[in-house]
């Protein structure tokens, strides 16, 4: 006979949300954003009112269920959890927030109560809106019939009681109400399925569990993992993560908040930043272990050890959720030339990057504006090579492990230089980055690596009196965007020279910044006919330095277009290099 990893246990409703309510089943989900529309909670409650099916559950015994030990930020439940939910989370949820008239919260991070109304006469469900919420012959929300207060005869009564108010109601529809109601309210004794794995599984296997039986087939990775062991044992740890979460992306607040323009964080990413400065880790292949208590030597796991292991990450956390840590780092990146969030190609670049500066604030406690002009440098040079794209882990725990022979805010400096130096060769400006440059692709590292420098270098748009740097504010929003693209070669211009070729005519050398009404102006004329008009709104030193920063030259309009792109492409990495030698001064 085939050996198992799990066994099969069978439930009723009211058992599973009591094991909810004591701690036995590790439910996450309440805290952190429900995805379900209301609309299938709906579907969810007419099917198991119906007798219908409604799947079964997926649980994971935990190492150290049994003893009664307390998980950290607990203390409402009675006991540790012994079985974690892998699938059905939604669906748990649902039935948990609904039974109990619980808030959930949604995706914005906008708290919700999940309303479903029930009409005895048909035993249809809706979610209300204004016509149901006026008509007396919907029970308006069926939390009510779970509540401990509530008498189901009374209730009952009171129901018909009302409707009879608004319309002659028969015998027998009144006993096809009380039937109706009832019905609905023996739900709670619905029998549900679950399989449970084995606490010997690992977390690999569970996820490839997950994956093999999950019609969706979404791959669980080690983040969902270590988030939902933080809400088992240290829920206020997830909760201030998706307060923090969403407090980047929610502005308006009266006093400091983690809002701003350059990243909106998901909990999963700032965990990654806790990880990597707590454990010195970017995989988080073996942290999960950690967090339940494993020893990784002995392969034993104890309550202690887990208790050990999440003090290390609360102070890490409270490091990282600091306002002014971030603040502060999000100074660096600015500084670095970066004012949008939509010109910063990799979200993995933000998020590595601010462990290094957590890194040199905390560890080596570094001042503010020394670590600032070091991070800015930092972050100017991993964006435009692409260092966290690829394989982001792999670069950054490599990054972690060199770090570890540093002992002072002087050997950490050592170290980053370092980096730069092997990272931005001769070669790199004279070679790898003009060839980065002949793409026609709207996003991309060298792309807006020129922005960045452009702005470092305080540059203004072209035929512009306006500066770069206040035309890229972000925030700003209006019709049309403050700088627009410019084919310096319009296509319609290109198309008479049979140059048709999207990758061609839409290669980055090709565009630069100018004004909306310039981009107007222009509009398909070719370069020796607008040129002279625009050139007319500047004097002879604006004329020169803007073709130095848009890296132009005196001519260029009358270059073969192919031969003007590989020339501009040269120009441009050198206009990249001032602005890194200028964050280097």
């Amino acid at each position: 006979m085939a050996i198992t990893l799990f066994k099969e246990v069978r439930y009723d409703l009211n058992t599973l949300i009591a094991n909810i309510d004591l701690g036995i089943i590790g439910l996450p989900d309440i805290q952190r954003p429900f995805v379900w529309k209301n609309t299938k909670v709906k579907q969810l409650f007419d099917s198991m009112y119906k007798g219908y099916p409604v799947g079964y559950f997926l649980f994971w015994q935990t190492p150290l269920e049994g003893g009664g030990e307390k998980g950290i930020g607990t203390e409402a439940k009675q006991k540790a959890p012994s079985l974690l939910i892998v699938d059905g989370q939604q669906r748990l949820t649902s039935l948990y927030a609904v039974l109990k008239s619980r808030e959930v919260v949604r995706e914005n991070y906008d708290k919700e109560k999940i309303v479903i109304s029930f009409k005895p006469t048909t035993g249809e469900f809706e979610v209300p809106d204004a016509a149901t919420r006026r008509s007396p012959e919907y029970v308006q929300d069926i939390s009510v019939l779970w509540d401990p207060e509530t008498d189901i005869i009374d209730f009952t009564m009171d129901f018909v009681s009302k409707l009879t108010a608004s319309r002659e109601v028969s015998d027998a529809e009144r006993k096809k109400i009380q039937k109706a109601i009832g019905k609905l309210k023996t739900l709670e004794s619905y029998p549900f399925s679950a399989l449970e794995l084995l606490k010997t599984v690992s977390e690999e296997d569970v996820s490839d569990v997950f994956v093999r039986i999950n019609s969706e087939g979404k791959k669980l990775n080690q983040a969902d993992f270590i988030l939902t062991i933080m809400s088992v044992f240290w829920d206020e740890g997830r909760l201030e993560l998706e307060e923090f979460c969403r407090d980047a992306r929610t502005a308006g607040s009266t006093g400091p908040s983690a809002y701003n323009y350059l990243i909106w964080p998901d909990p999963d990413q700032m965990l990654r930043v806790a990880v990597g400065l707590a454990f010195q880790r970017a995989r988080l292949q073996y942290v999960y272990s950690i967090l339940r208590g494993k020893d990784l030597r002995t392969g034993e796991f104890s309550s202690e050890q887990r208790d050990k292991q999440f003090g290390l990450l609360k102070t890490a956390q409270s490091k990282v959720l600091n306002l002014t840590n971030w603040h502060e780092y999000l100074k660096a990146v600015q500084q670095a030339g970066y004012q949008r969030g939509d010109f910063i190609s990799s979200k993995n670049n933000l998020i590595y990057c601010y462990l290094m500066f957590l890194i040199g604030r905390e560890q080596f406690k570094m001042d503010y504006g020394t670590l600032r002009k070091l991070i800015s440098r930092w972050f100017f040079m991993t964006s435009l090579t692409g260092r966290y794209t690829g394989s982001p882990e792999s670069r950054m725990e490599n990054d972690l492990a060199s770090l570890r022979e540093a002992q002072s805010a002087a050997d950490f400096t050592t170290i980053i230089n370092g980096f730069i130096t092997q990272a931005f060769t001769s070669d790199f400006w004279t070679i790898n980055l003009p060839g980065e440059l002949a793409t026609s692709a709207s996003r991309g590292a060298s792309l807006f690596g020129y922005y960045a420098a452009l702005d470092v270098l305080d540059a203004r748009g072209l035929f512009s009196n306006l500066r770069i740097n206040n035309l890229l504010t972000a925030g700003i929003k209006s019709k049309k965007s403050a700088l627009e693209r410019h084919h310096l070669f319009p296509k319609a211009y290109l198309e008479k020279q049979r140059i048709t070729d999207k990758r061609t005519t839409n290669q980055i050398a090709n565009f630069a910044l100018v004004e909306w009404g310039d981009n107007i102006e222009i509009s398909d004329a070719a370069p020796a006919e607008y040129l002279p008009v625009q050139l007319a709104k500047l004097t002879h030193e604006d004329r020169l330095i803007q073709y130095h920063h848009h890296a132009l030259w005196e001519g260029w309009e009358d270059v073969p277009y192919r031969d003007f792109l590989e020339e501009r492409r040269r120009r441009i990495a050198e206009v990249i290099q001032e602005a890194w030698k200028k964050l280097d001064a």
